[in-house]
């Protein structure tokens, strides 16, 4: 499987505790993750590279595309959108994280604002397995727990998950869906919400294992593609009288 990794790579380079945090940048980190688990066909792209790096070329060879955005959603070129869009439509996986849900890919596949509730303030946070039967969370107990967050908060302006694997609750009372997935095309989505830049999460075990399940879930199923549009009968029709 082909994975590419594309992270905004900008508060790595402004901000001195995310680099302490992240010193290869949050891509980085993912990508030894997977790397760690097997997966050996990984890349990364930012968004200071040409086309984002995120060439057609790139998209075309890519089975899973993990997102990370934050304070420069606004710099991703429409047209790059529009061609992550179409490889979704057409098959590929897409895990948009954390902050990535305001992200110009996300808010247009969900075709909402994505908007919600938030506040950083070294909350601890509890992410509820709702959904313990499902691929992506194997391995997780009943709970993930995280000593310091971001907190998200209700209402999250999304359409209705196809499946909801995780809620979150907050040390300050706020609770929030961590972990949804869609259907788009013929492409698999999934949200999850952990990953603030000046916190650690990338490297707790189960916040790890649950990324590396998403990738599992979200590969592509290669079946014959749908022709569309005006077609020929497969059977003679008679002529009516």
């Amino acid at each position: 499987m082909n994975i590419t990794i594309w992270n905004e790579n900008c508060h790595e380079q402004q901000n001195p505790k995310a680099a302490n945090i992240y010193p290869e940048g949050i891509h980085g980190q993912l990508a030894a993750v997977l790397i760690e688990s097997g997966y050996t066909d990984v890349k990364t792209a930012t968004l200071d590279e040409p086309e984002h790096g995120l060439s057609k070329d790139v998209l075309d060879s890519t089975d899973v595309l993990l997102w990370w955005g934050h304070i420069a959603h606004d710099e991703v070129d429409d047209e790059v959108v529009d061609r992550v869009a179409e490889r979704v439509l057409k098959g590929m996986g897409l895990i948009v994280l954390h902050s990535g849900h305001h992200s110009k890919i996300f808010r247009k596949l969900m075709g909402t604002t994505c908007n919600l509730k938030w506040r950083e303030a070294d909350e601890k946070e509890r992410l509820w397995v709702i959904d313990p039967s499902h691929p992506i969370c194997s391995g997780i107990g009943q709970y993930i727990e995280l000593e310091r967050e971001e907190m998200y908060g209700e209402h999250f302006d999304i359409p209705e998950p196809d499946r909801l694997l995780f809620v979150s609750w907050f040390e300050g009372g706020e609770v929030f869906r961590s972990g949804c997935t869609y259907q788009r095309g013929r492409g698999k989505i999934f949200y999850f919400r952990p990953g603030h830049e000046t916190y650690p999460s990338y490297y707790h075990p189960d916040i790890q294992k649950v990324i590396e399940n998403g990738v599992s879930w979200a590969a592509p199923v290669h079946t014959a593609w749908q022709q569309y549009g005006n077609v020929e009968p497969l059977e003679t029709i008679l002529e009516k009288e």
